[in-house]
Order: C-alpha cells, then sequence, then structure tokens
C-alpha cells in the first residue's frame, strides 16, 4: 500500500506541472513512432498500434503523483505490447518513468525499479534482436544506469535544497522568537527600573510632605526646608525617568554625532548618566535619612571588580527595601544594610525594626519583591523576605560574584 500512495496531490498542482508533464508524455510517444514504421516489407501500423502505445504512454501525465505504479503500468504494457508486436517499443516512456521513481522514490525502491527493467531488457532481446542483441544491451543498459544516476542525483540535490529551506525557515522563526523573548525581557527590566525609580522617590516625597505638615504650625522654616527636599527630590525622579525613556527613544535619522535617543541640538552629555552601583548607596542612604528613616550603612570585607551588573541589583534591593520601610515601618523605625564580601559572593542584608510583619504583608505579594527576585535569580542568587522578631522586616540575598554581567 506505500507504493500506491501519491507523492504529491493533484488538487495542490499548479498548472504549470500539469502543463510540463503533457508535453513530457507527447515528447515520449513522438519519439516511440519512428519504431513502427521499420522494416521495408512491414505493413503500415493500424490505428490499434497507436492505441496501444497511447495507453502505454499516457500514464506519464501522472508520473510524479504515482511513480512506481506508472513505471509498473508502462513495463507491464511494453511487455504484452511487445509480445503482440515487436516494432510497438515505448523505450523512452520507460527511462522517463525510471528517472522519475529514482528522483521521488527512495534509492531501495529505484533500484529495484532499475533491477526488474534490467532483467526484462536481458531476457527480451535475445528474442528480438537476434544476433546482434548484445550491442543492443550495451546501450540500453547505459540508458537505464544514466537514468538512475541522474534520478538519485536529482533527488538528492532536491531533498538538500528542502532541507537548506527549511533550516533557512527554522532559523528566521527562532530569530523572530529570540527578538520577541528579548522584547519582553527588555520590558520586564524597564518595569522593574520604572518601579524602583517612580516608588521610592515619591514614597520619599510622600514621606516628606507628611513631615512638613507637621511642622508647618509650629516650625513653618523647618516645612520650608523639607518643601525644598521634595521639589529636589521630584526633580531627581522626573530626570531619572527622562534618562530611562530617552534611552528607549531612537530616531530613524540622525546627525552625525547624535547619540541614540537623542533630540537634535541637545547636549550630548546631559541626557544619559550611568546607572547607579554601589559608590551611590551613601547618596541614597542620605536621601532617605532626610526622609526621616535613621538608616546605618556597614560593609565587611574587602570589595573586589564587582560587575556593574550586580552593583545595579545590589543598589535596587537596597532603594526597594528602604522605600518599603518608609512605606510601612512607621514613625521611629530604623533600618539597617550590610554588605558582606565573601570569597565569590556578596550578601545582603537590610532590617528594620519597624511596625511589624503586618504592615509589610503587601510588599510581598506586589511587584516590589518580585523584581528583586527577578534581578537576584538573573545572577546566579537568591533572596528572601520576611519578618524579624519581636517586630520588623528583613531582606537578605546572596548574589554570586564570578557570573560576569548577566544579560
Amino acid at each position: 500500500m506505500r507504493l500506491l500512495r501519491p507523492v504529491e496531490y493533484p488538487a495542490n498542482r499548479p498548472a504549470r506541472r500539469w502543463v510540463f508533464d503533457v508535453l513530457v508524455t507527447v515528447l515520449a510517444a513522438a519519439l516511440s513512432l519512428p519504431n513502427l514504421y521499420q522494416g521495408g516489407a512491414r505493413p503500415w501500423p493500424g490505428v490499434a498500434a497507436f492505441v496501444v502505445l497511447a495507453l502505454m504512454v499516457a500514464p506519464l501525465v501522472v508520473r510524479r503523483i504515482w511513480p512506481i505504479p506508472v513505471f509498473g503500468w508502462i513495463l507491464v504494457t511494453q511487455i504484452a505490447a511487445v509480445s503482440w508486436d515487436r516494432h510497438l517499443i515505448a523505450g523512452a516512456a520507460l527511462v522517463i518513468a525510471l528517472y522519475t521513481v529514482a528522483r521521488l522514490q527512495s534509492r531501495r525502491d529505484a533500484l529495484a525499479c532499475a533491477g526488474v527493467l534490467e532483467l526484462t531488457v536481458v531476457t527480451a532481446l535475445p528474442l528480438l534482436a537476434g544476433a546482434g542483441w548484445w550491442h543492443d544491451l550495451i546501450f540500453l543498459s547505459g540508458l537505464i544506469a544514466a537514468a538512475l544516476g541522474l534520478g538519485l542525483y536529482t533527488g538528492t540535490r532536491r531533498a538538500y535544497l528542502a532541507e537548506l529551506r527549511d533550516r533557512a525557515d527554522r532559523l528566521e522563526r527562532e530569530r523572530d522568537q529570540q527578538a520577541a523573548l528579548a522584547v519582553a525581557a527588555e520590558r520586564t527590566r524597564i518595569a522593574r527600573e520604572m518601579h524602583d525609580i517612580v516608588a521610592h522617590h515619591l514614597t520619599v516625597m510622600i514621606t516628606l510632605s507628611e513631615a512638613a505638615i507637621a511642622a508647618s504650625a509650629s516650625s513653618p522654616e523647618r516645612a520650608n526646608d523639607v518643601m525644598r527636599s521634595v521639589a529636589d527630590t521630584g526633580r531627581r525622579a522626573l530626570a531619572d525617568t527622562r534618562r530611562l525613556l530617552g534611552v528607549l527613544r531612537q530616531r530613524p535619522s540622525q546627525d552625525p554625532g547624535q547619540g541614540p535617543g537623542q533630540d537634535p541640538g541637545q547636549d550630548p552629555g546631559g541626557s544619559l548618566q550611568p546607572v547607579p552601583d554601589l559608590t551611590q548607596l551613601d547618596t541614597l542612604i542620605e536621601q532617605v535619612r532626610s526622609a526621616g528613616l535613621d538608616t546605618t550603612l556597614e560593609i565587611h570585607g574587602q570589595a573586589p571588580d564587582v560587575p556593574a551588573g550586580v552593583q545595579l541589583t545590589v543598589y535596587r534591593l537596597v532603594q526597594e527595601a528602604l522605600t518599603n520601610t518608609l512605606k510601612h515601618g512607621g514613625p521611629g523605625a530604623r533600618a539597617s544594610v550590610r554588605l558582606r564580601y565573601l570569597p565569590g559572593e556578596l550578601l545582603v542584608d537590610i532590617d528594620d525594626d519597624g511596625a511589624g510583619a503586618a504592615a509589610h504583608e503587601p510588599a510581598g505579594i506586589g511587584s516590589g519583591l518580585l523584581g528583586m527576585r527577578e534581578r537576584v535569580h538573573a545572577y546566579g542568587g537568591d533572596v528572601q523576605a520576611g519578618p524579624r522578631g519581636p517586630s520588623g522586616w528583613k531582606v537578605s540575598a546572596r548574589l554570586r560574584l564570578d557570573s560576569g554581567d548577566a544579560p
């Protein structure tokens, strides 16, 4: 049953394939006509001979749909036709059918069909060609070998080109998938950055605003100083947001020397700044202290050459933890930040003695803790956050220092 299955379905074939196969069939019939007129004393062939020849050659129209059944039909009808009229030979049709089998079917099927045809020629030639049959045998065997070899070569090349096209399609799909994954990762990274920047600065501004309201009645000068701190914090938040969004803007056409995301006429040195690192932790601590949270920073061990990505991760981790303390720690809360450098890793602990675990509960289900974990996991580390007794909250993280910059 496998041999009877079509190689391709007729409904899916374009018209040019049908036209080509019809022309090949007409050519094979035309090449077989001279054999009908051989022999001087032989009468002219009748209508029956042309009908039999047409019946033998006509299946070539569907040779690329059913290669082996077409070859078998032509071979069987050829044997029957020669038994009736020795001049009724469709050699071209047999060669074309064998070539088609070798091109479209497996090598085993092609060799089997070529062997059957060669055996038929060897058996029939002594009976039809007379004394000089071996000359015809050499010629016909050469034709069979040529059709077999050309068909196998064409089929192998066809399979190779199909594999190349399939591989190119797979690579294109993989490229599109990688691009989509990169876009999703970049969106996640930008969301984390926006959350860390906006949430921290807004928390500081809210805390300072509440302090200014409380001090406005008793100490207007103190309230004015606090409001100036609010304005400074807002400007910093706006500048950080503009820098982050400026990295995303890419104009299709830029003047020579103009950087990506830079507006025409904009100062190239003022649009972008380095991302936060460990050297800016002191500034962060001072900002949190100015918002009313008593915070200490301790660094133990000698700092190695920490990758830039790890430094940004630690900075954002401390920023997020202190922001949560500002939100939920309550008045009089104190926080401590400890960095411990060990061989090949960095331990980060942020503790506070604020209002307790209940006040921090919303942070555990929000995007802040999720962002912490994503950042730390990107560097092969882990992070834990939870209440500490008798009150307060603790965030601990372990980051590898030998993994390099993560993508």
